[in-house]
């Protein structure tokens, strides 16, 4: 929250747990999303930025598995 306050009172979550969450869940969304500007970009034959999203929806990807990792070990105790 802005103020800085919130700990998981409100929502349950650690805040940093929950920032994880939401940090796994935008790269996947952002990786979805790009999959239909790829689409756009082939259809128009503009190989160029086809090429560019498919380079963004991989860093996607790796970032959703690295947060998926690290939620994973610590929502395991580890």
């Amino acid at each position: 929250m802005a103020s800085g306050t919130e700990t998981g009172g409100v929502t349950g979550t650690q805040d940093k747990d929950y920032n994880l969450i939401w940090y796994v869940e935008a790269c996947l969304s952002n990786a979805l999303r790009l999959e239909s500007y790829i689409e756009d970009a082939e259809r128009g034959k503009d190989t160029e930025v086809a090429d560019l999203f498919r380079k963004a929806q991989a860093d996607s990807r790796k970032g959703a598995e690295l947060g998926k990792a690290l939620l994973r070990r610590r929502l395991n105790g580890g």
